[in-house]
């Protein structure tokens, strides 16, 4: 077997491993009693994110995406839990819901799309443009200048917004946990 191909198998294996621990992650913090367990999985799932971003090449997102999320919002998320203060009668009782089955079914749906996918379609390639002999990547959304430029242009509006609801939520649990004690 040559080289490249083992490389290009060992990235493949890499990309399904970390889409799984993410996936699998994020189903984990949607179906969790616990809320410190789903917060956990929510930092899983983050992380096997940015290894996808490390995978693309797009080493400043990926430090980022562990920083800012898997770091600082985690930490308001966190202290938010702590304020809430749930008891575990207010957790209520594990029960099996149409809704649970439902999501079940979903990602077993997922994992047998994405096995033949790779099986008989196998996965796409990003384009390239080659001038003369040489082929290179036409993505450069990785870098620090691409991810600014982005942020602060086309992207503006939304991230002012996601700032704006994020205070929302965590004024809204702090006032929900005033109310109870």
């Amino acid at each position: 077997m040559p080289l490249s191909r083992l490389v290009s198998s060992m990235h493949l294996a890499l990309f399904i491993l970390f889409a799984l621990v993410s996936v699998i992650s994020a189903l984990y913090v949607v179906v969790a009693k616990n809320p410190i367990n789903s917060a956990i999985a929510l930092v899983i799932s983050l992380v096997g994110v940015a290894c996808l971003y490390v995978q693309l090449e797009a080493h400043f997102l990926a430090i980022i995406q562990v920083l800012i999320y898997a770091g600082a919002i985690m930490v308001l998320f966190l202290f938010v839990i702590m304020l809430l203060n749930l008891t575990p009668e207010q957790l209520g009782s594990r029960q099996v819901t149409a809704g649970r089955v439902a999501s079940t079914v979903l990602v077993g749906g997922l994992a047998v799309a994405l096995v033949a996918l790779i099986a008989w379609g196998g996965v796409p390639r990003p384009a390239v443009s080659g001038t003369g002999g040489s082929e290179e990547l036409t993505w450069a959304g990785g870098t620090v200048a691409a991810v600014g430029g982005s942020l602060f242009s086309d992207y503006l509006l939304p991230f002012e917004i996601a700032s704006v609801l994020l205070l929302v939520a965590i004024v809204g649990a702090v006032v929900i946990a005033k109310r109870r004690s």
